[in-house]
């Protein structure tokens, strides 16, 4: 039963990678678009869209940001679970 429950974390651990994985690339993305940006006199509707351009690519970042870290969270929370289970396992045997 331990073993079947560690394959299931396994998967669902490997399925929040790619996903992590995929925001990591949206992420790089739109910081290569940022690098790209002329430094003068860009038309981007003026201040307050340029602002606003800006704001979105780091509210992306700190979403890229905060997914590793509840990523984190999760694998050091299922990996107490596992590891108080392999410790009663081993005090029945």
């Amino acid at each position: 039963m331990i073993t079947e429950i560690m394959q299931h974390m396994s998967h669902a651990n490997e399925q929040m990678a790619r996903v992590l994985e995929a925001e990591r690339h949206v992420a790089v993305r739109l910081s290569e678009i940022v690098l790209a940006l002329p430094d003068e006199h860009p038309n981007f509707g003026g201040v307050s869209g340029l602002m606003e351009n800006t704001q979105a690519v780091g509210q992306n970042i700190i979403a890229y940001l905060n997914s590793i870290a509840d990523f984190q969270e999760t694998m050091a929370s299922q990996l107490t679970y596992v590891v108080r289970e392999l410790r009663e396992a081993d005090a029945e045997e």
